[in-house]
């Protein structure tokens, strides 16, 4: 039924929603819509057309409806053909706002609070939120379209965009009333915090997608087919079992974040989860990694079979890594269990191939299994021939890979290139490079900005020259990996305060013994001083022994304790040899002091301790003998002097005997 009013704006509305009764129009009972009535007892009608107007009245849903008596007497304004009286009786045009504000009502969990005398009745008697309101169907042009012949004309664009717009919004609001379904169900039945709640359930947008299509797909069932949506949703979430086992996941020491990736990953499969974290356990994977594997593995791990995943296990198991670490390897390299079984037998037989038995390949893969599975084919051949250009065999490569596979791990153009560069400016050669790479290969996984050009900085600033920083790295390149702050520099202080080497001389001693720089202050270094200024050595003359030997300060007293002995108590040498010849120390006491001691004794020589040492056993021999001949002729020279001294004295007292003789004869005679 269709009610017009003079000077009054009227918006239709479908006609099944609001009873009507009019004694005036018919006897028998009517309903329409009425919304917006502007100024309904106009005062320029007639009085005579004026009827009583009919009190609100609520009816039995605390819902007011007013009625009002329209006039009929001006018959020739804004007359209606009857095909438009009929086609607004059945698609009655509503604006934007309005239909907006009837979709909400119809499509929120939740019902909005009424006033009495609304138009729209909400009862909690109602099975529906919507059960009042007018069907949704009429909110489309395209449903109302097809129920006719069609729309067509000049707005059809603006209606699919307009249509559009409404189901988005539609979609939105559905989207919401799932997102709070979910969240009353984890505090409810999960007993979950509001804060962890709405974290987790603000990353779950893919799987409450997944629940709200599930829930319109259950509107075809026939025991769901009455139900709403609200009780469609709740069904899916308690039939998915996610909240218990984001209960379990979450003491399992997985956190938000991995469940809802988890959540996502399985596509529905929640159960999936539960069953591949259980064979998780079973190969010694533990705490927070259980997440990380199952994470980072990605959905080969979660849509794998049983059976493809322990083929996986056995072989690396048969090719050295040991049971109870292959939990750890998953753990920190889950990616192998998304490879197939043909792509770990390549990988495996890639590092077999340089050489590598089964105990080298099993400890690689445990202390970095990253180096197994975490770098593409290609990538692991590029390495292993940048490390070859250095001069390195392909077993050579192996062995150094066995020793450190964390070199796989590095950059070639970010780490190794800026590298080699840097050792050249210094004056390190290819093989100086290959000795460091095989001596510390660690310095090649170091990074060039923050670790070592700091420390070559130091080592120019104390006064060490360029030729010979790169000679101190080649000879000891260990260095380049200690702390400049908590190690190197500290070293430095020590020797220029506490062991008396001076400010000329700290460039020498650090140049000629690098390796000073790795001992420790209180464990060596506080002690050996303290023994050498217990000898009555002064803290100027031990800077003076460590500047001329700077590895003096690195043996132990209990070493240097018996050489000191033996040398002033069996040799009779006095301290300043020593001061002189620090290096005396650095000789074995059973393989060189004593027996050339001996040598030295037998032969009754006596020579210094630089000569005595510091020569191999031919020169030593060498040397003895000619102290022994130019003994000897010194000694025959000095005999053949005495007798031809002997033999003029005689003759001299020959020749005075003759001249006194023959005094002495006549006296003889004479008397």
């Amino acid at each position: 039924m269709l009610f017009l009013c003079q000077k009054c704006n009227l918006y239709l509305l479908p006609f099944s929603s609001v009873p009507f009764k009019s004694k005036s129009i018919c006897n028998q009972t009517s309903t329409s819509t009425i919304l917006n009535c502007h100024n309904p007892h106009s005062q320029d009608a007639p009085d005579e057309h004026h009827h009583s107007p009919v009190h609100r009245k609520h009816n039995s849903k605390s819902t007011n409806f007013f009625l009002q008596n329209l006039s009929q007497n001006n018959q020739n304004q804004q007359q209606l053909t009857a095909s438009q009286k009929i086609e607004l009786e059945e698609h009655p045009i509503m604006p934007h706002q309005e239909k907006v504000k009837l979709l909400e009502l119809s499509l929120v969990r939740k019902r909005t609070p009424q006033f009495p005398g609304s138009i729209y009745v909400q009862s909690p008697s109602d099975s529906d939120v919507g059960s009042s309101l007018p069907p949704i169907r009429n909110l489309f042009q395209s449903s109302v379209d097809n129920d006719g012949d069609g729309g067509g004309g000049g707005g059809d664009g603006h209606v699919d965009e307009e249509e559009e717009e409404m189901i988005m919004r539609a979609v939105e609001i559905r989207r919401k009333v799932t997102l709070e379904i979910f969240k009353e169900a984890m505090m409810k039945e999960g007993r979950f915090g509001i804060t962890y709640t709405t974290n987790l359930a603000n990353r779950l947008q893919g799987f409450l997608d997944y629940v709200m299509i599930e829930a319109a797909s259950l509107k075809r069932m026939p025991e769901y087919y009455n139900s709403s949506f609200n009780l469609r949703s709740k069904a899916v979430i308690e039939d998915s079992q996610v909240v218990p086992l984001i209960r379990w996941l979450k003491h399992n020491e997985l956190s938000y974040p991995q469940i809802s990736k988890l959540i996502l990953l399985s596509r529905g499969r929640i159960d999936l989860i539960r069953d591949r974290v259980q064979w998780l356990k079973s190969n010694h994977v533990k705490g927070e990694f259980l997440g990380v594997a199952l994470v980072k593995g990605g959905e080969n791990i979660l849509h794998r079979s049983y059976k493809e995943l322990d083929e996986i296990v056995e072989y690396l198991v048969s090719n050295g890594v040991r049971r109870d670490w292959v939990g750890y390897v998953i753990s920190r390299c889950p990616q192998l269990l998304s490879y197939s079984l043909e792509e770990v037998k390549t990988r495996v037989a890639f590092y077999v191939d340089m050489g590598m038995n089964e105990k080298d390949f099993g400890t690689m893969v445990f202390d970095f299994p990253r180096a197994l599975g975490y770098l593409t084919m290609e990538e692991m051949n590029q390495k292993v021939n940048y490390l070859k250009e250095f001069g390195l065999k392909n077993e050579d490569v192996g062995k150094l890979l066995a020793f450190r596979p964390q070199l796989m791990g590095c950059s070639i153009e970010e780490q190794w290139k800026p590298l080699v560069k840097y050792f050249y400016y210094y004056g390190i050669t290819k093989d100086g490079m290959r000795r460091m790479l095989t001596l510390k290969p660690m310095v090649f996984c170091t990074d060039l900005k923050l670790n070592i050009v700091p420390k070559v900085k130091f080592f120019q600033d104390i006064g060490v020259r360029d030729d010979a920083v790169g000679n101190m790295l080649v000879k000891f390149p260990t260095l380049l990996t200690y702390s400049l702050n908590k190690k190197i520099r500290p070293v430095v202080i020590f020797l220029m305060t506490k062991a008396g080497v001076t400010e000329k001389d700290i460039a020498k001693v650090v140049a000629l013994g690098p390796e000073l720089l790795g001992c420790s202050i209180v464990q060596k270094l506080e002690v050996n001083v303290k023994y050498f200024l217990s000898l009555g050595i002064h803290v100027r003359q031990l800077g003076e022994m460590v500047a001329d030997f700077p590895l003096l300060l690195r043996y132990n007293p209990d070493v240097l304790r018996p050489k000191y002995v033996y040398l002033r108590r069996t040799m009779i040498r006095p301290l300043q040899d020593i001061i002189e010849f620090p290096r005396f120390f650095s000789y074995s006491l059973e393989g060189r002091i004593i027996p050339r001691h001996k040598v030295l004794v037998e032969n009754q020589l006596n020579i210094k301790l630089r000569y005595m040492l510091a020569s191999s056993d031919v020169q030593f021999n060498k040397l003895v003998n000619d102290l022994i001949r130019k003994r000897k002729k010194f000694q025959s020279g000095v005999a053949g002097d005495e007798e031809e001294e002997t033999q003029s004295s005689e003759e001299e007292e020959e020749t005075q005997s003759e001249a006194v003789i023959p005094v002495d004869t006549t006296t003889k005679l004479q008397t």
